[in-house]
C-alpha cells in the first residue's frame, strides 16, 4: 500500500472523562486500500489522545513509504496547534507536537485540515470501539 504515493488519513482520539480512559484511532486511505489502527492509552486527556492518533498515523504512513499525506481531524485545537496558529501551553502536548513536526518533515508534502465530527465518523467509531473494548476487558 502507498509505496511512495499520496495517502489520505482520518484520525481521532477518545476519552471517557477528561482525563479518563482514552484511546486513539486512524484510517489511512490510498486508492482502494484502507489501513486501520487503534489502541488504548490508559488514563489521559482527550487532547493527548488526539495527538497520539496523529503520531501513530504518521509513523504508519512513513512505514508504508507514503511520500505525501493529507490528514483530517475533528480536533480544531490539534489542527491549529500543528499549523502553528495556536500556542501549545501544556508541556506534555508541546513535546508531542515537537515529535509530530519531526515526523511531518519526513514527508515531501503534508497537510492537515479540520473537518466536522460527522465527516470523521469512521475514525471516531474506531476510537470509541478501542476504548469500549479496553474498558470491557478491565471489568472482566
Amino acid at each position: 500500500m502507498c509505496g511512495g504515493g499520496h495517502c489520505i488519513a482520518f484520525i481521532d482520539g477518545a476519552s471517557s472523562g477528561n482525563p479518563g480512559p482514552s484511546a486513539y484511532a486512524y484510517l489511512i486511505r490510498h486508492g482502494e486500500d484502507i489501513l486501520r489502527g487503534a489502541g488504548y492509552l490508559g488514563r489521559a486527556t482527550n487532547n493527548y489522545a488526539e495527538y497520539q492518533a496523529l503520531l501513530h498515523c504518521l509513523r504508519r504512513a512513513i512505514r508504508l513509504r507514503c511520500r505525501s499525506i493529507s490528514v483530517y481531524s475533528d480536533s480544531q485545537l490539534l489542527v491549529r496547534q500543528i499549523l502553528g496558529e495556536y500556542r501549545v501551553r501544556d508541556q506534555r502536548l508541546r513535546q508531542l507536537r515537537e515529535e509530530a513536526v519531526e515526523l511531518i518533515r519526513r514527508f515531501q508534502s503534508f497537510e492537515i485540515k479540520h473537518i466536522p465530527r460527522e465527516l470523521n465518523s469512521d475514525a471516531n467509531r474506531l476510537a470509541a470501539e478501542a476504548l469500549s473494548k479496553a474498558l470491557k476487558e478491565k471489568e472482566e
